[in-house]
């Protein structure tokens, strides 16, 4: 008895002295513990989101993957299957589980190391938000008095949920949600059992145990997850050997993008880095730019089809490697796929290896490891390439193209754009329908397309490039090129302005003037070298007649010209002070070409492009939201005529209304430049450039050098220009229709390589004739394709007259008042004023002394 009592007294003291001990320790850590009460509004890192005007993500940036999860959105699988895993008694201990740190204990005398597997989920998140990893007896005191102080801050829901939203699980996915996207492409309640019990083993080891890396480690781990959640009653017997006999099916997936503008993503990264610095990357910020899918689509599709197009007419340029020669054995398939996935995805084009070369097809395995055939067809256009001039006879036979062996590149035909929208994406394509695929190649050439707004510039789709892949380079906004005629509209708008009109006259004939400076002749000359002689204005520009742009700078002065030209926001001091400008020798990008083009559009105004409408915080609140400048016309009157702004938006739509928004703050009219009837008359020019004579062309017999549009949209609101530089080292179409202004460029990066010539290949359908390359031939065909898609579903519609604009029947050789009503004539717009006052004498013979031919 005697031992007894002295045996509970020690037992009594001992407790004591524990108890004394750990309100010691705890007193002592007390003021280095943080406060805790911080978490009930932490915010979690999550990436930067991009997203278009249509809520499509085209990216994400931040080291750390996380989609942020409440509890009631997590399936009550993957909260058994962690909660079983890591902490089984969760729901029923104070944040420490006593009979785990009593296994530690023992586990730790027994073998010496030191064990985490008393670590419960609580003690997790301390460790996660306020501790640092290392294991030392500090940390683990300090942590578990941080879980005592979370679970008197925190309900055991708030708890959980922060634990699956902050947990590293490996690939830079913290959190379920980011794991469920990272390694299956799913949302959490799309995963299986067998999928859930994968993630949920992860916390223990995530590079270990990852189901990419090591598959086999990732099915032993499941299997442990699996019976834990047998054992605590979670699933039946059924189900676990159902999971269990699951086959490890993750691979990596990379952001969930659903639309494909990198070129844009990249802007919108810089222009956040600038306005809010590295914080954006983790602040879980949402940006939605100005784009539109169906747009941005159409534009990438046009770009990457008129470049293979370009491509493709001089020549197949050969395998990218050779696996094989013909006298040794083939490579294994395993071994073929292995070299495939070493390949990079440019757009819609995906490696693939020769494995056999019949007379008129071959068969090929594609990177992802389908097997599929090229047939005749989707592989004749492959003429050999020699220059860029020069290109080899048509090919007979498949034998003449490829061999056993080779790497090259193809395109499955069931793809239109990119069925992944992110090229980085490695996730397994579906295999085309029967097997098809076409011979394809990288191109060499660069381009690009960008469409605005006219009414506030904003940017409604934008492509730098064929392959982001393949270049970084932002053609729209970095590659300044030669303009060539793409500049003559802005000419003729300064001719308009000192008082020249639509029936004006200039002479279309050779130049030849000795040039005292540069102690030669310059001989300025058209293209093609053909020459009207007395030439209305309105048809000069409809044709590109270069002498006439020449004589038109000549007529206002160089200093005249570069300040009007200056006026469109093209930068004076860059501009070059010679008459060479006049054919388009002023280097631009296409942004700002867009940009200047889009005054013609909307009346005069000249409006700045951008490309971010919005801001918003992880809690949709808005951080920042453009207010553009508004380029206003037509639409005042309507404005003052109906001032309730809800009854006038009814009426006349959005875009009015955002006009009759700006009307009342007169500092958010973009800049009028020209005036309306300024605009008005170039437009009706560049309309001219696209439906030349109009109705009575087959009698007066001329076209406008961009007659293709009018063949190919069938409409009469939209007018171009095209433009094509001396050497042929870039291509240009840009214009207009409806609300819609769009540039098209094409050229090679590097300045020394001319777009050069065709021969003649009927492989390529129409268009394909033999010749140089050209702004309606190599850059018109990208434009068209895309106003096909951008303005459809918009009514055609009439050209809005300014009121200052009169119509007269003019003669149309000479530009003169008639009296005739046949092909001879036709009605001309004039600024009220300046309409001309004779008649046309019947034989009036030329306006134009002889020495003005020279």
């Amino acid at each position: 008895m005697k031992w007894l009592k002295r045996l509970l007294f020690l037992i009594f003291l001992g407790g004591s002295l524990g108890v004394a001990a750990i309100a010691g320790l705890y007193f002592y850590f007390a003021p280095q513990l943080p406060d805790v009460s911080s978490l009930r509004d932490v915010q979690l890192q999550t990436p930067m989101r991009v997203f278009s005007a249509d809520g499509e993500l085209i990216s994400q940036f931040g080291e750390k993957r996380r989609i942020p999860l409440d509890i009631e959105d997590i399936p009550e699988q993957m909260l058994h299957a962690f909660l079983a895993t890591e902490d089984a008694r969760f729901y029923s201990h104070p944040g420490i589980d006593p009979i785990g740190i009593t296994r530690a204990a023992i586990n730790l005398i027994i073998t010496g190391e030191k064990s985490q597997g008393a670590s419960t989920i609580t003690q997790q998140v301390a460790r996660n938000f306020f501790l640092t990893r290392e294991k030392t007896y500090i940390r683990k005191i300090k942590e578990i008095f941080l879980a005592i102080k979370i679970e008197q801050e925190l309900s055991k829901d708030e708890i959980l949920a922060l634990y699956l939203n902050k947990i590293p699980l490996g690939y830079r996915s913290f959190g379920v949600g980011a794991a469920a996207q990272v390694y299956y492409g799913k949302t959490v309640d799309q995963l299986t059992l067998a999928q859930i019990a994968v993630i949920a083993g992860l916390p223990k080891a995530p590079s270990a145990l990852n189901p990419i890396r090591s598959p086999e480690r990732a099915r032993d781990r499941r299997r442990v997850v699996l019976g834990r959640m047998l054992e605590t009653g979670y699933i039946d017997q059924t189900a676990f050997d159902e999971a269990n006999q699951a086959p490890i099916s993750a691979s990596y997936h990379g952001a969930e993008i659903t639309l494909a503008a990198p070129y844009l993503a990249e802007m919108v990264r810089q222009q956040i880095l600038e306005q809010f610095g590295e914080e954006a990357y983790t602040s879980g910020m949402d940006v939605y730019t100005t784009i539109s899918a169906k747009r941005q689509n159409a534009a990438t599709k046009a770009l990457r089809d008129n470049l293979k197009s370009y491509d493709q007419r001089h020549g197949f340029r050969g395998a990218i490697k050779q696996l094989w020669q013909a006298e040794q054995s083939p490579l294994s398939e395993s071994e073929i796929i292995e070299q495939l996935d070493e390949m990079p995805n440019y757009g819609s084009l995906r490696a693939a290896a020769v494995l056999s070369v019949e007379e008129q097809q071959a068969q090929v395995l594609v990177k992802g490891g389908h097997h599929g055939t090229i047939v005749w067809d989707n592989m004749k256009w492959a003429r050999r390439f020699i220059t860029d001039t020069r290109q080899g006879p048509a090919p007979k036979s498949a034998h003449e193209i490829l061999s056993s062996g080779d790497i090259i590149w193809v395109e499955n035909l069931s793809t239109v754009v990119d069925e992944q929208p992110s090229e980085n994406d490695a996730t397994e394509e579906p295999a085309p329908e029967e097997n098809q695929y076409a011979l394809s190649q990288l191109p060499d050439a660069g381009a690009a397309l960008v469409a605005i707004s006219p009414l506030d510039g904003a940017i409604e789709a934008l492509v730098g490039g064929f392959s982001f892949n393949q270049s970084k380079f932002n053609r729209v906004t970095q590659a300044s090129r030669q303009v060539g005629s793409n500049i003559k509209p802005f000419l003729y708008s300064a001719a308009f302005e000192h008082g020249m009109t639509l029936a004006s006259l200039e002479n279309d004939a050779p130049i030849n003037r000795w040039d005292k400076a540069m102690g030669v002749a310059w001989r300025p000359k058209n293209s093609p070298p053909v020459y009207d002689g007395p030439i209305r204005l309105r048809v000069a520009l409809a044709k590109s007649k270069n002498v006439v742009s020449v004589r038109l700078m000549r007529d206002l002065g160089i200093d005249t010209m570069i300040q009007h030209l200056a006026k469109f926001g093209f930068p004076a001091n860059e501009l070059p002070r010679n008459e060479s400008l006049s054919l388009g020798s002023a280097s631009l990008t296409p942004m700002q070409v867009a940009s200047a083009y889009g005054s013609f559009a909307n009346g005069g105004y000249l409006v700045s492009p951008y490309f971010i409408d919005r801001i918003e915080d992880g809690e949709g609140n808005i951080l920042f939201q453009q207010l553009p400048k508004v380029a206003c016309d037509s639409c005042f009157e309507t404005i003052a005529a109906s001032p309730e702004l809800d009854e006038l938006t009814s009426q006349t739509g959005d875009a009015l209304k955002q006009c009759a928004i700006s009307f009342a703050n007169e500092e958010d009219l973009a800049p009028r430049i020209i005036s309306a009837e300024n605009a008005f008359l170039v437009s009706q020019a560049m309309n001219s450039a696209i439906w030349g004579g109009g109705s009575w062309a087959h009698k007066t017999g001329w076209n406008g050098t961009g007659w293709r549009a009018a063949r190919e949209l069938k409409r009469h609101d939209i007018a171009g220009k095209t433009g094509t530089t001396n050497d042929a080292k870039d291509a240009w179409f840009s214009g207009f229709g409806p609300d819609l202004v769009v540039t098209s460029w094409i050229g090679f990066d590097s300045f020394d390589r001319e777009l050069g010539e065709a021969a003649y290949n009927p492989n390529l359908g129409k268009e394909q004739i033999a010749g140089k390359e050209f702004g309606a031939r190599t850059a018109q065909p990208a434009w068209i394709d895309f106003m096909k898609v951008g303005l459809d579903g918009v009514p055609e519609q009439t050209w809005s007259v300014p009121k200052n604009i009169s119509t007269v029947r003019i003669d149309r050789a000479t530009g003169l008042l008639t009296n005739a009503s046949d092909h001879t004539s036709r009605f001309e717009y004039f600024v009220k004023g300046s309409e001309p006052t004779e008649y046309v004498k019947p034989s009036s013979g030329s306006v134009f002394d002889s020495e003005e031919l020279f």
